[in-house]
């Protein structure tokens, strides 16, 4: 059948090729591109509805008439504060460094590197999964990035975000860093989290994955399910997702703050259906923070099939959730101002930087993330200054219009338009 070819318009003759010759590993980008590139939703794919909606300042602008009042001159975009109170952090940006963990291309170089420049920039730092289980606490980049992140964060501002998945809880993750003397300055100065993470963006409803060659497949053997997928002596690692119900996370959370009750407590969940109670669920647990990564997200290793066709957009999270009951923190393509302020105006607090915050850091492993931070402030100065506003809590929904909706669409569902 060697030169067959389809007629059928719209067929992926060439994915189905591809499959026929590799099998399984088709399933996911080239084995090869593991620890070397970042990934996320496939830019062919329809943009999310935040990137649709259209940031519409007011005619009669009365808080900026107060801001007039207040500082007896015409007010600029650089008065607008930028500053944000993060997870129950003082950041001096709506921003955090997104979680990047034990894949290559974030737990070595680059995410120390990206670690000393968050410092610097006085923006909380999320510290991803999977580093001990993998690297064993002495050798994990866990120590070195909070060591860099504390050598450069001044007095007041920041915190650091120590997440944990299950292979984590398994290794004690928490209970290692709450001890050691290189968390203590965090937590003598009340700048030190746990997030317990339940799922994230590139691969809801999955745990984590990466991509080991033969010699590391046998050293992780007894701590990860491993497969043989690429057809080589490369092995799929995968970790597990975990379990949860509503009273599992409310036990979690009840657990975190009882063992730890000097660390804040952060949750991530997917862009699950039921993601508006999950929400709920956690803030009335006590979570100080709630992290929403939409399905845009991803700086790790997923199939592609879930990069393209699983999770909701960061849009339609943010419109179950609705006015939210504590903090919350958002991830997936944020990498410039006018979908962060998007995000702060339907209810978020700051805006996490994944993927952006690494190719930053990779372009110029000395100041690429501050660089990137500073022309993001720079457009969300202007974009809030231009809306009438003065700091992102007066941010809402009236500052969104989305194309396609009607006047008494917007008035029945306000999280959508104004």
């Amino acid at each position: 059948m060697s030169g067959l070819t389809t007629m059928a318009a719209g067929f992926p003759e060439e994915q189905v090729r591809e499959r026929a010759r590799t099998g399984a590993a088709a399933a996911f980008p080239p084995a090869d591109t593991y620890g070397a590139g970042v990934f996320g939703a496939d830019p062919s794919t329809p943009l999310d509805d935040l990137d649709v909606a259209r940031l519409v300042p007011p005619v009669f602008m009365p808080r900026r008439l107060e801001k007039l009042i207040d500082l007896g001159r015409e007010p600029e975009h650089t008065d607008v504060d930028l500053t944000a109170a993060v997870g129950g952090f003082r950041s001096t940006l709506p921003l955090f460094l997104s979680a990047f963990g034990s894949t290559r291309i974030g737990s070595r170089e680059l995410g120390v590197a990206a670690s000393a420049q968050a410092g610097r920039l006085g923006v909380p730092m999320v510290i991803g999964e999977n580093m001990v289980p993998v690297h064993g606490f002495g050798g994990s980049p866990i120590l070195a990035r909070i060591s860099a992140y504390l050598e450069t964060v001044a007095d007041g501002v920041g915190g650091v975000v120590v997440q944990q998945s299950t292979e984590d809880a398994d290794s004690e993750v928490w209970n290692l860093v709450y001890s050691s003397p290189a968390a203590a300055p965090l937590l003598e100065s009340g700048r030190l989290a746990f997030e317990l993470k339940v799922g994230q963006g590139a691969k809801p409803g999955l745990g984590g994955m990466t991509v080991l060659d033969a010699a590391e497949a046998a050293r992780l053997a007894d701590r990860f399910s491993l497969h043989d997928v690429f057809g080589t002596d490369a092995r799929l690692r995968c970790a597990t997702p975990g379990t949860f119900t509503e009273e599992i996370v409310r036990q979690q959370i009840r657990f975190m703050r009882n063992n730890f009750p000097r660390a804040r407590v952060w949750v991530k969940f997917h862009p699950g259906r039921d993601i508006g109670r999950a929400a709920e669920v956690a803030w009335a647990a006590g979570a100080d923070a709630v992290t929403v990564d939409g399905a845009e997200g991803g700086t790790g290793w997923a199939p592609t099939a879930f990069l393209r066709h699983v999770g909701l957009p960061l849009a339609e999270c943010l419109r179950r959730i609705g006015p939210p009951a504590g903090c919350l923190l958002v991830t997936g393509r944020m990498w410039e101002g006018s979908r962060v302020v998007r995000s702060l105006a339907l209810g978020a607090s700051a805006a996490g930087l994944g993927r952006a915050a690494l190719v930053a850091v990779a372009e110029d492993p000395g100041a690429g993330l501050l660089r990137l931070a500073e022309c993001l402030a720079l457009e969300a100065r202007l974009l809030i200054s231009a809306l009438g506003k003065y700091a992102p809590a007066d941010l809402d929904a009236d500052d969104l219009w989305w194309p396609g909706t009607r006047a008494a669409d917007r008035v029945a569902d306000p999280v959508r338009g104004g």
